[in-house]
């Protein structure tokens, strides 16, 4: 399965922007889905989660109520919504995907699949 990440850019803080990852020689159907982040100098964080199996959302405490995942079945791709931009939201962001344990969510080792990561920017 290969994933192609797209959408980010340069934005104002405050502002919103959308990300998505498209996947291709497979579908995301039978995976769970995650968005990633890396800011420069820091380690890779997890961002959001569509668990394949009870289809719910997970998100990290820092982007709770302005971050939302969803799934386009129609597209194959999985979006990021972000809204409220902060500076500290400026970061690569990857999508991946991979079967983690529901505990495991939230760990990047759980994936088996990366996208190329899409920089997002977030002026003050």
């Amino acid at each position: 399965v290969q994933l192609q990440a797209s959408g980010g850019g340069l934005v104002q803080a405050g502002g919103s922007l959308t990300l998505s990852c498209a996947a291709s020689g497979g579908t995301f159907s039978s995976y769970s889905v995650a968005w990633f982040r890396q800011a420069p100098g820091k380690e890779r964080e997890f961002v959001a989660a569509s668990a394949v199996q009870n289809m719910r959302t997970y998100y990290d405490d820092s982007v709770k109520g302005r971050f939302t995942i969803s799934r386009d079945k129609a597209k194959n791709s999985v979006n990021l919504q972000i809204n409220s931009l902060k500076s500290e939201d400026t970061a690569v962001y990857y999508c991946a995907a991979g079967r983690p344990i529901v505990s495991a969510i939230s760990r990047s080792l759980s994936y088996y699949y990366w996208g190329q990561g899409t920089q997002v920017t977030v002026s003050s």
